[in-house]
């Protein structure tokens, strides 16, 4: 099922859940040509923190995406380009972050997919207090351990993980249908689209 689920653009998955898990559209791509998906690890962490990242990085498996609950704090990073060149290391797919991070030219140049509310040129600090594994609550959204994640240049989608196979199956189902409306309405060029305005604008 991720590797349907990897298929699809968060469009689609926005529609299949009702836009209710839609995460706030200030948490974006570093690289815009980014599209991941997979499951959530979840980290929350105290103001200015980051070493619990390092603990979810450790306890991660191949394909995972770390959500960074860091409650929208812009003062200091809670990674940089050699936290996110461990993470590469082992697998993790990306980093979903409610806060910033830093060295984000290396973190392109590396490939390392991080979706955040911006940089910063400060470091986090390491005197612990961070959670692992915990629901956290990421740009406006609840994410609970084991949840997954959509993310693209459109923004990032939560799937509630009892919910997986219901949400991709009418994700597929509706770019599958978006799909053949597209070609029917553009089949036979300015004709076609003005017979498919007809139908829909009264």
């Amino acid at each position: 099922m991720i590797k349907r689920l990897q298929q699809l653009p968060t469009t689609a998955v926005s529609d299949a859940t009702g836009g209710h898990t839609n995460v706030n559209h200030a948490i974006k791509p570093l690289d815009s040509a980014w599209h991941i998906a997979g499951r959530a690890v979840t980290v929350r962490l105290p103001d200015g923190e980051n070493g619990a990242v390092l603990e979810a990085i450790k306890g991660a498996t191949q394909g995972d995406i770390l959500v960074i609950d860091a409650k929208g704090n812009t003062n200091r990073a809670v990674a940089g380009d050699f936290v996110a060149s461990l993470a590469k290391g082992v697998g993790i797919a990306g980093f979903i972050v409610d806060g910033v991070i830093r060295d984000s030219q290396a973190m392109i140049a590396m490939g390392f997919p991080v979706f955040s509310r911006g940089t910063t040129v400060a470091a986090g600090v390491k005197n612990g207090g961070g959670q692992v594994n915990v629901p956290v609550a990421i740009g406006g959204v609840s994410v609970q351990p084991g949840d997954y994640i959509v993310a693209d240049a459109d923004g990032v989608v939560v799937v509630p993980q009892q919910t997986l196979d219901n949400i991709v199956q009418k994700a597929e189902d509706k770019l599958a249908k978006d799909e053949a409306r597209e070609r029917q309405a553009h089949a036979d060029g300015e004709a076609s689209i003005r017979a498919y305005l007809d139908k829909v604008v009264k």
